[in-house]
């Protein structure tokens, strides 16, 4: 009597599939950032991912497609970094420092982010403006912020005249520019402004600014 087995290619299809899209983004991601949009070659992705340019165009239609995919990737990346993040739900000012150094190491830990988000700056987030995850994306980072910022301000630690979403832009920008443009910084100045010893010192003082300045009036020393 003969046993019929399931039949099992369909779902071994689904994750050769899936692994393919993945190397795919993961090779564009290192293109983008390396050669920017209009420098970015469909060749070198394929060479990169181990498959072919047919099939980049397969999964996802059109380099502009493609480069779409490769920036909300980028922000599900940090997203996802986010939620595993813990703060000290005790001590706002510790949290809050923990969160600054949060954003500036997942900065300088994954520098294709800078790269494609240099990128799409020069193009006036014409991709990103495309997307439709843009909330499920960015929102989150910014909701952690907000509700840290409400449980120092609940506690009477932090000011209360401070928006969420600015605080959030001045945070990254601490931890941005520096990266972004640390090879004219590094000419200009004469030393080497990603250097980890550097990274740490600068983090320390920056960390400190954003606390001191957050601080309520009666905590001020």
């Amino acid at each position: 009597m003969s046993v019929t087995r399931p039949v099992r290619a369909p779902a071994k299809r689904h994750r050769d599939a899936g692994a393919t899209r993945a190397r795919i983004l993961k090779a564009a991601a290192a293109e983008f950032a390396q050669h920017g949009f209009a420098g970015g070659r469909g060749e070198r992705i394929a060479r990169r991912a181990r498959s072919s340019e047919r099939m980049l165009y397969y999964y996802f239609g059109s380099k502009d497609e493609l480069f779409r995919a490769v920036l909300e990737a980028a922000y599900a990346s940090l997203r996802d970094a986010e939620r595993a993040v813990q703060l000290d739900r005790d001590d706002p000012a510790a949290a809050l420092g923990q969160f600054c150094r949060f954003v500036w190491r997942y900065y300088a830990e994954h520098p294709h982010f800078i790269g494609v988000l240099n990128t799409e700056n020069l193009y006036r987030a014409r991709h990103l403006r495309k997307s439709g995850r843009l909330d499920e994306l960015v929102g989150p980072v910014v909701g952690l912020l907000a509700q840290l910022l409400a449980d120092g301000q609940a506690r009477g630690a932090f000011r209360a005249d401070v928006d969420p979403v600015d605080l959030y832009v001045a945070i990254a920008g601490l931890g941005y520019f520096r990266l972004s443009n640390r090879h004219t910084l590094s000419a200009v100045l004469g030393r080497d402004v990603t250097e980890p010893g550097e990274l740490e010192r600068y983090w320390e003082m920056a960390s400190n600014m954003v606390t001191d300045y957050l601080r309520a009036p009666r905590d001020r020393s």
